[in-house]
Order: structure tokens, then C-alpha cells, then sequence
């Protein structure tokens, strides 16, 4: 009987193009096609006597063969339920989203790494953590001169972006930052491809995984006693409510869709022990460190128009930034919020929250346990990114930028590019932090940009001229943010620079070093010559087409993306006349030049 409502398709193909035509013997069937909630392509047909779809085609057939169904760091087994499940040593990153059976946010690290072959702080070195019978990721290189398994380990443990690697049939392959698509097979699966991977783990993560598994042993010795304690957890559970630890919290509406919570002033304080744990400041605020996390949430009803739950507080990190100056009404403050809340990518940081309580105005990011790109790579420490993390770190933030420029319903300006904003998460992932303040601050955003014009560091020569501000603002930035990665070191960190002598500039010395064919000394000494020429030269020649005068000559983030790939090739860019002028050029800035950008 469904044999009828089953289609009949023909396959056409040439130079041109190639696609199915597909035709039903019985005329009065209804079909359907379109995407399930997993990303799975589907066609389906109407049956009348059931009144309801028979789906004959569904591709890929399992979840665990959808690309990143389940995020970065975890392993999709189709054989559970739910199907996907951090990696030992890590938690998921929105639990939020995994209760509506989103999980393509993946999971984050427990514990930071230590940066290649340096200890940390109990003089211990990263460890690795084997997982077995897998499916292993994409996106492998080949290390062809590790020739065993222990030098397969020591050629990730000497990789800032190393997360994990396999020696096997194949020899030596390792993975940098985020891992994807790993699949758990079954032990007895009848393809023979199951391997095992190697996770990059932190020491004391890796001892306390250690600690666990032999306390489950010690456990099954002292269940005795679990009745008791139980019941003391109750107790004490009874007295913190009675004590004022719980809080109660307000989720926005349901048709937002990302779960953006709306924090009380009162639990943010608590939080952040009265806003004294400082990270950081800025223009636009300062930044405190806060521990909070809901769990087990109950609604206790309404309050103005929106769900109340109630929870309780427990250990995890947050970011909880204190609005300086915004003074939007409650109404519009949420609206666009909201709006911000929805922009969700890999290289931006996810807004957890907000704070909207008579003059106060505060957001709530997810915590970068490695600080921002300032810290690693202008401040005294140990950490030394090496070439690759850097250049991965440049290609996230473009990855970024672009998709704030040209996929978002409406075209977001960062305008504040630089270091201090560009964060790094526990695998030196870029997060892109404070876009969307235009939004969320309105005019006040434009007082503190103005504020800045003329600042000779990251602003573009439209912030001067007082010329019309495009999202190439955002790309001159990034230019110069771009130069400081490759020299490790601040643009103007040179002494005579504060003294009005602007002949030792970076970016103007590397645009002449790159017309002479000089790259090589503009690398960070600290890489010890671990660096490929082809590739500064590559970074050199997109950072100067992005610092140009003029904002049409300068390429889309887009582009910038693409040439980081290897998927555009840019020509040798002219020298930029205003940074040439004002580093002793000798055509000098007037007014008149300014009004020619």
C-alpha cells in the first residue's frame, strides 16, 4: 500500500550542474522535505489512513554521523540516550541548552592546560588521557618525523593548541584546539576502526579523575554510611535555605529562545563578594569575577510578565560586567540585550545573563580562563604562544568579526578592537568580548567612543576625520591588533615612541620590511626561530591591507579570513600614507588629507 506513495526519481547531471527530479505514480501525495532539529536532511510522505509522515529517506542514517552534532570536546554514541557526552575532564558548556536537546555548544574544560612543555603551578605537566575504541576526529595532521607513540606525546605536550593525539595504523596525528565529531564504537564492531585517542588533560585534572575512579572502588566499602550523611546534606541543605543562600532568579521569555537569565542585582553582588574580585576594565566598564551556577530549578511563579525559578548557588566561574554610564530604560536595555543574547559563535563570547535593576546595568559573559591576548602576550609570565596558536588565534578573530559584519540580521560594529577585548578560553580559542555595545549603551556608546578619536593605537583614520564609521573600522583594528601577535609586543611599546618620535612604529617598519623582502626579523624573539617565513610573510601583507587610509581599499573580514587560508592571494599593499607621514614620511598630514579618506 505505501509502495504507491513511495517517489520515483531520476538523477541528471552535466558541466553545469547536477540535480534529482523526483515524480509520484499516485498524483494526490503529499511530500515533504526539510532539516530535522539534528541537522539530518529528510523526505517523508503523507500517509491518510495513519495521519501521520512515513519518512523513507534520512541522511546521514544515525546522529552521530551529523558534522559537530554534539559540539567541540565530547563523543556522540549512538548507542545512548542522550547521545552525547563531555570527555572526561570536561563540562558541559550551557547546560541550558542541553536540556532543550541543543548540544552543538559541546563542552569547555575543568582545568586551563599549562602551555607547552611548562609545568604549572605544582610543577606538573599537562598528562593525557586515553579514550578507546573511537571514531577518531577530523581534521588531523600527520607528524611524519614522530616515529613512536612517545614521540607522537611529546610533539603535542610542545603545542600550546595541541588537544589530543593517536599513533597507530597511520603514525603519528594530532589535533589543535577544539576536537569534533568523535564517535564511540562499540568494542565489537565489526569495521575494525576503532582507535584510541589521547586527550591533553591538566595535571591536577587528570589526578582527580584518578581520585574519582578509586573512590568508586572505595565506595562499594563504605555504603553504610551513605544513609547518614544523606540525611546530614538534608539538614544542612534546610538550614542554608533558612539562612537566605537560596536566590531566585528570572529567565526571559520563552520566545527568545537562548535562555538569557535575568539576574538580581542582589545575587550578582553576592556572587562577586561585593565586586572585588576585578579581572579587568575598560571603556565601557569594569569586569569582575563571580562563582555561580543554577542548578535544579523550580518555577515559583510570575513576576512582571516572566517565569521566576527558584535554585541554588554552586562553584562555577562567570564574568559579570558592571555598566558604566547606560542609562536606557528597563524595556530597551532588555530588547536589546535579547538581541545580543542571540548571537551565538564559537570566536564571541556568550552573554550568560543580565542585570537590570533601577540605574544598574549589568551583563553576565562565560569565563576565559586564560585571561585576554594582552595578558599572554605583553604582560611578565611564562606563557609563550607558539606559532601556530597564533595564527589559529588570527583566524578566530576574523572568523569573528566576519560573522558579526555579514551574518547577523543586522550588521554589528565592534569599533573597540584591540588585545584587551580578544579572550582566550581553557584551549586558547579567541573570544571576541564587548560587541554589541553600540547596542546596549546607545548614546551613551557614542559619548565614549567619541572620547577616543584621535587615540593613536587601534582607531582608524575615521574616527579623526569624523567621516562616516563602516565595519572597516573594525578591520583596521584588527590590522594592528594582527602586527602585535606577530611581534609579540605593544605597536607603540618602544620608549621613544611616548617621547613624540614615531620612527620605530611596528607596523610602519614591518610595511617597509615587507616591501624589502625582510620579514624574518619582525617575528617575537621569544619563538626562537620556530617560524615559517611563508606564513609571516602571508600575515604581513593582509595586516597592511588592512591598516590603508582609505576604508575601500581595505578587504572585507571575509577576505582577510580567506586569505588566512590560503584561499586568496593578495598582492604586495602600498605603504599607508598617514602612518608613513606621521613616522617620517615626507608628505605631511593636513586637514585637507583627512577630508580626502
Amino acid at each position: 500500500m505505501t509502495g504507491a506513495l513511495m517517489p520515483n526519481f531520476t538523477f541528471f547531471h552535466n558541466d553545469q550542474e547536477a540535480y534529482f527530479i523526483y515524480t509520484w505514480d499516485n498524483e494526490t501525495a503529499i511530500m515533504h522535505a526539510g532539516i530535522d532539529v539534528f541537522g539530518r536532511g529528510l523526505v517523508a510522505t503523507w500517509l491518510e489512513e495513519s495521519q501521520d509522515w512515513l519518512i523513507y529517506y534520512r541522511q546521514p542514517e544515525v546522529h552521530c554521523d551529523v558534522y559537530a552534532i554534539c559540539g567541540p570536546f565530547t563523543i556522540c554514541d549512538d548507542n545512548k540516550d542522550p547521545f552525547c557526552d563531555c570527555m572526561k575532564g570536561f563540562s558541559v558548556r550551557s547546560p541550558k541548552d542541553w536540556e532543550l536537546d541543543n548540544r552543538t555548544g559541546g563542552c569547555i574544560r575543568n582545568t586551563p592546560l599549562s602551555c607547552g612543555s611548562r609545568t604549572d603551578r605544582t610543577g606538573l605537566t599537562d598528562k593525557f588521557y586515553p579514550v578507546q575504541s573511537i571514531r577518531l576526529p577530523h581534521s588531523a595532521e600527520n607528524v611524519k618525523v614522530a616515529t613512536s607513540a612517545d614521540e607522537c606525546s611529546q610533539a603535542c605536550l610542545s603545542n600550546c593548541s595541541c588537544t589530543a593525539y593517536s599513533y597507530g595504523k597511520s603514525g603519528c596525528s594530532v589535533w589543535h584546539d577544539e576536537l569534533y565529531n568523535v564517535k564511540q564504537l562499540s568494542d565489537s564492531s565489526s569495521d575494525g576502526n576503532g582507535e584510541v585517542l589521547y586527550i591533553r588533560l591538566a595535571a591536577k585534572e587528570l589526578q582527580s579523575l584518578e581520585r574519582k575512579k578509586s573512590g568508586k572502588i572505595t565506595g562499594v566499602t563504605i555504603g553504610a554510611s551513605t544513609g547518614g550523611a544523606l540525611l546530614l546534606i538534608i539538614l544542612l541543605l534546610i538550614v542554608w535555605r533558612r539562612k537566605g543562600k537560596w536566590f531566585t532568579l528570572t529567565l526571559e521569555k520563552p520566545e527568545v529562545g537562548v535562555g538569557i537569565i535575568a539576574f538580581r542585582y542582589i545575587d550578582l553582588q553576592r556572587a562577586t563578594k561585593n565586586f572585588s574580585k576585578k579581572l579587568g576594565g575598560g571603556s565601557f566598564g569594569s569586569v569582575f569575577r563571580a562563582m555561580l551556577r543554577l542548578f535544579s530549578t523550580t518555577i515559583r511563579g510570575h513576576r512582571s510578565g516572566y517565569p521566576v525559578f527558584k535554585g541554588y548557588l554552586s562553584n562555577s566561574t562567570i564574568a559579570v560586567k558592571r555598566l558604566d554610564g547606560a542609562r536606557q530604560g528597563e524595556k530597551q536595555f532588555r530588547a536589546e540585550v535579547n538581541s545580543i543574547g542571540i548571537i551565538q559563535r564559537i570566536n564571541l563570547v556568550k552573554l550568560v545573563g543580565f542585570c537590570c535593576e533601577g540605574d544598574n546595568r549589568l551583563l553576565v559573559y562565560e569565563y576565559m580562563p586564560n585571561s585576554s591576548l594582552d595578558v599572554c602576550l605583553f604582560k611578565a609570565n611564562d606563557i609563550v604562544l607558539d606559532r601556530t596558536t597564533r595564527y589559529q588565534i588570527a583566524i578566530g578573530v576574523a572568523r569573528g568579526l566576519a560573522y558579526l559584519h555579514t551574518s547577523c540580521r543586522d550588521c554589528i560594529i565592534h569599533c573597540d578592537i584591540k588585545p584587551e577585548n580578544i579572550l582566550l578560553d581553557a584551549s586558547y580559542v579567541p573570544k571576541i568580548a564587548d560587541f554589541g555595545m553600540a547596542k546596549i549603551l546607545g548614546r551613551e556608546f557614542s559619548r565614549a567612543m567619541t572620547t577616543m578619536r584621535g587615540t593613536f593605537g587601534y582607531l582608524a583614520p575615521e574616527w579623526i576625520s569624523g567621516t562616516v564609521v563602516t565595519s572597516k573600522v573594525d578591520v583596521y583594528s584588527y590590522g594592528m591588533v594582527f602586527f602585535e601577535i606577530i611581534s609579540g609586543r605593544r605597536n607603540s611599546s618602544h620608549e621613544n615612541f611616548r617621547d613624540g618620535d614615531y620612527s620605530f612604529f611596528f607596523p610602519m617598519q614591518a610595511a617597509r620590511k615587507l616591501l624589502n623582502g625582510d620579514v624574518g626579523s619582525l617575528v617575537d624573539a621569544s619563538l626562537e626561530g620556530g617560524v615559517n617565513l611563508v606564513e609571516v610573510e602571508r600575515a604581513c601583507k593582509i595586516a597592511c591591507w588592512c591598516i590603508q587610509d582609505n576604508k575601500f581599499d581595505r578587504p572585507t573580514m571575509g577576505e582577510v579570513v580567506q586569505s588566512l587560508e590560503g584561499l586568496l592571494e593578495l598582492d604586495m599593499p602600498p605603504l599607508p600614507r598617514l602612518l608613513n607621514a606621521i613616522t617620517g614620511g615626507s608628505h605631511p598630514v593636513t586637514p585637507q588629507y583627512f577630508d580626502s579618506l
